[in-house]
């Protein structure tokens, strides 16, 4: 298609922004060209983006099911699950023949995660399963809706259970039994990409200019994020003495770490807290957009805990964007398995980075565009994604009612930090050979 475009149209005649559109798309397609050496390189199946998670995120929060064609639809999906994860498996051993394998602690996530989504009914005695209960509630909804009758809802819920048992749960089973046979192949002390994969060094040159968009090198990025990580430091000595701790930063984070007062109640209630405040906080930040912004995005965003199935103690907070149209909301995704890893320190960044003025303004109002071609609103790369989300965490500090406590802006600094500890252990790991310990 680039060969195509460039043989039709005279580059130096076209306006600024179809110029925009056309580097964009051969930006797209060189991405794509030079990652055809790495496609063995990837992972298909680990513990943070595996298949076997997103499968059923994908049918609980984003397969819409408005009539019995849709949920017919939904029914494909799960009888298609085990030809989809067989692929998936076929594409694994091409990596894992030549020695490219995660480590072993992605491949327990794998296990942990799969054996998750098949417990319970149908598969087994207890409550029902997220699929399951999602299948009935979607068919049940239907029936509320006036779409079908009872009897028609019994039909396809029948046909889901059918499904769960004869394609879902096998194909999670050989998932279970690929990752347990790998467990005793896979390093344990691991080091990144560039030690363990055949074609590493060249693999994280190409993701590093993939996700930074930059032809920086690893040592760069690697100093670069020692110079961020000596500056948040003296940031982090002003906010010290501001608050009369005494001793040097290593005191200073046990007291933050000690304060009782810094975490939620490990209970229903606490979880609830949690998901009340960064609703509230996100709801003060839509409140003053329009001071800020021109261009608001049109879809709503809610906070939701993550699904059982996939919920890990201290993982990541994560965005999913709505539809282009807002009849789904975009969500902001907590984990909030074990309270005492999500701290109220942390709460209002992560709020503001993940949602609003972060995430969800930025990808909703990208899919919202007009007048420009569909691909670019579902473009992204990840340095304008993050460096977006990142920014969003110190526009804030701009607007009313944000950061009132010295303790918010400790969470505001520290989650700077990490985003700056992030460039030095990434390059550690995947250039320089370092070890998990």
């Amino acid at each position: 298609s680039v060969k195509q475009m460039e043989a039709q149209f005279d580059y130096a005649k076209l306006d600024p922004e179809t110029k925009l559109s056309w580097d964009l798309w051969k930006k797209q397609y060189e991405n794509a060209r030079d990652g055809l050496p790495f496609l063995v390189d990837g992972y298909a199946f680990d513990q943070m983006n595996g298949a076997q998670s997103f499968l059923p995120t994908f049918l609980i929060n984003f397969h819409a099911v408005d009539d019995e064609k849709d949920y017919l639809a939904y029914v494909s999906r799960l009888q298609k699950s085990g030809v989809a994860f067989d692929q998936l498996l076929e594409r694994v051993r091409a990596s894992t023949a030549q020695g490219i394998r995660p480590p072993k602690f992605a491949y327990e996530g794998v296990i942990e995660q799969s054996r998750k989504v098949i417990a319970g009914a149908p598969f087994g005695p207890g409550v029902d399963s997220a699929l399951w209960a999602d299948a009935q509630a979607k068919a049940d909804k239907l029936v509320e809706g006036g779409k079908i009758t009872a009897e028609r809802a019994t039909e396809l819920k029948t046909q889901a259970r059918k499904a769960l048992l004869e394609n879902v749960k096998p194909a999670y089973d050989r998932v279970i039994a690929f990752a347990t046979a790998e467990l005793p192949k896979a390093a344990v002390d691991a080091s990144g990409v560039g030690t363990t994969h055949p074609n590493g060094k060249a693999y994280y040159e190409y993701m590093l200019r993939q996700s930074t968009t930059t032809a920086m090198t690893a040592d760069q990025i690697h100093q670069l994020g020692l110079d961020e990580v000596a500056r948040l430091q003296g940031e982090l000595r002003k906010l010290q003495q501001k608050m009369g701790v005494e001793g040097d930063l290593a005191a200073f984070f046990k007291h933050m770490q000690d304060d009782p007062a810094r975490l939620f109640p490990n209970t229903d209630a606490g979880r609830k807290a949690y998901i009340d405040e960064a609703t509230a906080d996100i709801a003060n930040i839509k409140e003053h957009l329009p001071e800020f912004f021109g261009l608001l995005p049109k879809a709503d965003l809610v906070v939701k805990r993550v699904e059982a199935f996939r919920e890990q103690p201290g993982a990541a907070q994560h965005y999913f964007p709505g539809t282009p149209d807002g009849s789904r909301p975009g969500v902001y995704y907590a984990h909030l398995i074990d309270m005492n890893a999500m701290p109220k320190t942390e709460l209002e960044v992560i709020a503001y980075h993940e949602g609003l003025p972060g995430h969800h303004m930025q990808i909703s109002i990208a899919q919202e565009l007009t007048g420009i071609p569909k691909f670019r609103t579902q473009y992204g790369t990840n340095a304008y994604a993050e460096g977006w989300g990142l920014y969003a965490e110190s526009l804030a500090k701009e607007m009313p009612g944000t950061y009132k406590t010295d303790y918010a802006e400790y969470g505001r600094l520290m989650s700077e930090m990490w985003r700056a500890i992030r460039l030095v252990v990434d390059t550690g790991l995947h250039a320089k050979g370092w070890t998990e310990q």
